[in-house]
């Protein structure tokens, strides 16, 4: 089941691209979307945990479920 996280710092295609990368090394199974616009992240297939530590590790602020 998708579920949907507040992520900061988020400002371009570069951000969004970083974001998906560091969430897909930490879960490689995981569909990764993102909407800049709304400053969030849909996942499918990792863990809130594995969210939190991939988002933080990528230098962007998590502020947990959307």
């Amino acid at each position: 089941m998708a579920t949907t996280y507040r992520v900061t710092g988020m400002t371009c295609g570069g951000c969004a691209r970083s974001v998906t990368s560091a969430i897909q090394a930490a879960a490689p199974a995981a569909k990764v979307e993102i909407d800049l616009a709304k400053q969030a992240v849909t996942v499918d297939g990792a863990t809130e945990a594995q969210v939190k530590q991939a988002v933080d590790g990528a230098g962007f602020g998590y502020e947990g479920r959307a």
